[in-house]
């Protein structure tokens, strides 16, 4: 029997809908680079969600590319990004950003967020031309371990950036599966009103590739294109994006499929709690963090995939479960035998 496969969100080829809208053009022949309509239909189509008509809606193929030609874009040589310290462009792009030129600045994540305190604390510390500038504040939503930051909190920051003249940029590589989370309360227009760019992502969410970057900030729109270029973020064949996002945007597909993702998480999640599974955070998301004893681990491997998150003792080590739209209720009641059943060997 083949393994449960939880190690990520982006495991298959991508949603039925998606490959059967792509399917739907095979005879139709488009211009490139994404200046075809089917792409400008689907800029609209987001721009009319988020109540933003000018706001510049850019497609790329995935999530660092978005980060790296976004955020050196936005800056100027001596300015720097403040994040928090498990933020993704800190932890897991290669030093992307900082081979831009651009120095990442962090401070300690709070359950994974960056708190508007720490921002104001960094900004006094970086007062003189002797350090670099803070100026962009990078925030992700879902964050790397899987929470959420509630309406309250995104206005917060909103206002010590406004405060201190920064921008706020967020990376929405999960941003679906947070915006269809059971306790989120922020929704993608808010999203779109509190930032000055943000990102909706599709490949951790049903798509084959794909990433829509939203500038918001209209000082920040200028010739982007260039440097998507430049950075080698211009798809010669962008209407494969295009198609994409049109179908995934129509009836709030992103939505469906997150929630899809989300349910699975969930019911994971209370198997659980009635197991005694202690967790690293509490989340609401698709990304679960149990901690289980090694040797519990090393039997779990034998019917799952999974990302192992870190060592919490001598003997015990936080994992990942990811769920997906294409995680079935078998899948998780399987694994969930395989739990107790290794609890019942301790």
């Amino acid at each position: 029997m083949d393994k449960i496969n939880l190690k990520n969100d982006y495991n298959a080829v991508g949603h039925p809908l998606i490959l059967k809208a792509l399917e739907a053009e095979l005879d139709h022949k488009f211009v490139g680079y994404g200046t075809d309509e089917i792409c400008a239909r689907a800029k609209d189509l987001l721009l009319s969600k988020i109540d933003k008509p000018q706001a510049a809606v850019h497609f790329l193929v995935g999530g660092t590319p978005v980060n790296l030609i976004s955020l050196s874009a936005f800056l100027r040589p001596h300015e720097a990004i403040i994040a928090p310290d498990n933020g993704h462009i800190n932890v897991h792009e290669t030093g992307s950003i900082e081979a831009t030129g651009h120095k990442i600045v962090t401070v300690p994540g709070e359950d994974g967020k960056i708190s508007a305190a720490s921002v104001q604390a960094l900004c006094d510390l970086h007062s003189d031309e002797h350090m670099v500038k803070p100026k962009l504040v990078f925030i992700s939503q879902a964050t790397e371990i899987g929470t959420i930051y509630s309406l309250k909190e995104l206005k917060a920051l909103r206002e010590v950036c406004d405060k201190n003249q920064l921008l706020l940029y967020l990376d929405g590589a999960r941003l679906p599966s947070a915006l269809t989370a059971s306790d989120n309360d922020a929704s993608l227009k808010d999203i779109a009103a509190l930032t000055d760019a943000f990102y909706l992502g599709g490949t951790k969410n049903g798509l084959l590739f794909g990433e829509a970057l939203v500038i918001v900030n209209p000082a920040l729109q200028s010739e982007f294109r260039y440097l998507m270029k430049q950075r080698g973020g211009m798809l010669a064949k962008g209407f494969l994006l295009g198609i994409q996002f049109l179908r995934y945007l129509q009836d709030d597909l992103f939505m469906e499929i997150a929630q899809a993702a989300n349910k699975q998480a969930d019911r994971l999640r209370e198997g659980l709690k009635v197991v005694g599974v202690e967790m690293v955070t509490t989340t609401s998301t698709n990304q679960i963090f149990p901690i289980f004893e090694d040797k519990i681990v090393e039997r779990l491997k034998e019917v799952a995939l999974f990302e192992l998150w870190g060592k919490v003792s001598d003997h015990e080590t936080a994992i990942r479960f990811v769920t997906s739209w294409l995680t079935t209720d078998q899948e998780i009641e399987r694994l969930l035998m395989a739990i107790m059943k290794a609890y019942d060997k301790k």
